[in-house]
């Protein structure tokens, strides 16, 4: 594990390994989320899953480049309904995922959608606190 410091002595893992742990976790929520809701969520399991590999690196991209874009301009709508439209976020990064995959990558219904997003937030939370923030911590 490699650790990186920046000027301002702030310690954070290497890019590599927080890229690798974060495509992981996205691949097994999706992998699950598959598996639970058949009828709603369908991502093509040929080419030995490379389509949830590609889903889960796209999802990560727009999280790190979209994401923030996507915060900035709701935060008045998040504001005024106290955090709870902070996960369409992640809802409009799904659709855009759905959009870049094409028939490879299909959600049906809102609701569905709703409850990936929900997962990956979720997701999110728990890599940052139970392994990224540890590894660091450690490294010190």
């Amino acid at each position: 594990m490699k650790l990186i410091i920046n000027d301002k002595n702030e310690r954070r893992l290497n890019l590599f390994i927080d890229w690798l742990i974060y495509i992981i976790g996205y691949a097994f929520v999706l992998i699950l989320v598959s598996l639970i809701f058949k009828k709603h969520f369908y991502i093509d399991p040929s080419m030995c899953g490379l389509w949830f590999i590609a889903a889960s690196i796209i999802i990560y991209a727009l999280n790190k480049t979209v994401k923030p874009i996507l915060v900035w301009l709701t935060l008045p709508l998040t504001g005024l309904t106290m955090g709870l439209f902070y996960p369409f976020t992640n809802v409009i990064i799904l659709y855009i995922t759905e959009f870049l995959l094409k028939s490879h990558f299909t959600m049906k219904g809102i609701f569905m959608v709703f409850i990936i997003a929900i997962f990956i937030s979720l997701v999110n939370i728990i890599m940052q606190k139970c392994i990224i923030e540890p590894m660091v911590r450690k490294g010190r």
